[in-house]
């Protein structure tokens, strides 16, 4: 398969506009050449393609085959009904952060066990502590959000902005290139169409006096069958 390297050489300043006919014959004959080797979907200079067990973690996989599941048994619904969307993944449940226990009365406390009352308070002080932890976190997170969040989100984007203008200079420039290199192909083959034209014409004239040469060499063969012929 060629290079992307590879230059294709063409005088599109030169060479006329071919005719419908001549371009329908150039592919027929692409076409023909192009059959006789299989197509590559892949570059050579192109790294190989990536393969899903390469970069899915079986969570991942466990993940598509829930949701899969779910639009197989929407697609099959025999009411003809749509259902929504697949329900979310409760692998971490949020009601613990947003619920308090409740905490039994003394009554309650005086008709347990001293060892079970002793346990279930110290599950509802490791969670008391748990859920202190975590309000303390995102009150902390709020007061920094609410203190730096615009000028962080401003920053951010003074930064997009400068990328942008990075890459819109790289786009203008390799635009720019491009001209200077379609202008410097323009200019010489102007240049050297004249010439071209020149060799063209002149090694037409020659085929044509070549054929011109060899009909009159064979009319003179001809001649020299008919003289001998005659002498016979």
């Amino acid at each position: 398969m060629p290079l992307i390297t590879t230059i294709h050489e063409s005088l599109p300043y030169i060479d006329p506009e071919p005719t419908p006919s001549e371009r329908s014959a150039a592919e027929a004959l692409i076409a023909a050449e192009r059959s006789l080797q299989p197509d590559d979907p892949f570059h050579a200079l192109l790294p190989p393609p990536l393969t899903p067990s390469s970069h899915i973690t079986p969570l991942l996989e466990s993940e598509f085959d829930r949701i899969a599941s779910h639009h197989v048994q929407a697609a099959t619904n025999p009411d003809g009904t749509q259902q929504g969307p697949p329900p979310k993944l409760s692998a971490l449940d949020l009601a613990r952060y947003s619920s308090l226990p409740e905490i039994p009365s003394a009554s309650e406390l005086a008709g347990m066990d001293s060892s079970e009352a002793t346990t279930l308070l110290s599950s509802l002080l490791g969670k008391a502590y748990t859920d202190h932890a975590y309000v303390a976190q995102r009150r902390a997170h709020l007061a920094l959000l609410d203190a730096y969040g615009k000028n962080a989100w401003l920053i951010g984007n003074w930064q997009l902005e400068g990328e942008l203008k990075a890459i819109e200079k790289e786009l203008a420039e390799a635009k720019r290139e491009i001209d200077l290199v379609t202008l410097q192909r323009k200019q010489a083959q102007d240049e050297a169409g004249p010439e071209i034209l020149g060799l063209e014409d002149t090694w037409k004239k020659g085929v044509g006096r070549v054929l011109e040469t060899e009909a009159a060499v064979e009319g003179l063969r001809r001649q020299v069958l008919e003289v001998r012929r005659g002498m016979e």
